[in-house]
């Protein structure tokens, strides 16, 4: 279980599971933002505080809901659906507690393409 939240601690989040990489986005909001994203269930996430805080901001086919902090704008996560019908999460690992992200395998993402 990891444990996570926006800069100014307005959202708190847990996500469960563990992760070997992540996804390096390079699209025009991931690579602004510096996302690193560790793709989940939604089910295994659960924000236990700040619901009321949260933003969210939809860009190019709108199928992404990019969540952020209404106060310090720091973005934790992001909500989507699979092309299966899935629903995913895409957790910003850098709002997680205690990463080292130089240990962590950064896998590039062409999203600038799609």
């Amino acid at each position: 279980m990891h444990k996570g939240s926006c800069h100014c601690g307005a959202i708190s989040f847990s996500v469960e599971g563990d992760f070997a990489e992540v996804m390096e986005c390079n699209c025009s909001h991931c690579s602004r933002k510096g996302y690193l994203l560790w793709q989940v269930g939604r089910d295994q996430v659960a924000v236990s505080a700040g619901e009321g805080a949260i933003s969210t901001y939809r860009f190019n086919r709108h199928v992404i809901e990019h969540c952020f902090c209404d106060s310090c704008g720091c973005a934790p996560f992001g909500f989507g659906t699979a092309p299966d019908g899935r629903q995913l999460a895409a957790i910003n690992i850098r709002c997680l507690e205690g990463i080292d992200l130089t240990a962590v395998k950064r896998v590039p993402v062409d999203g600038r393409s799609f």
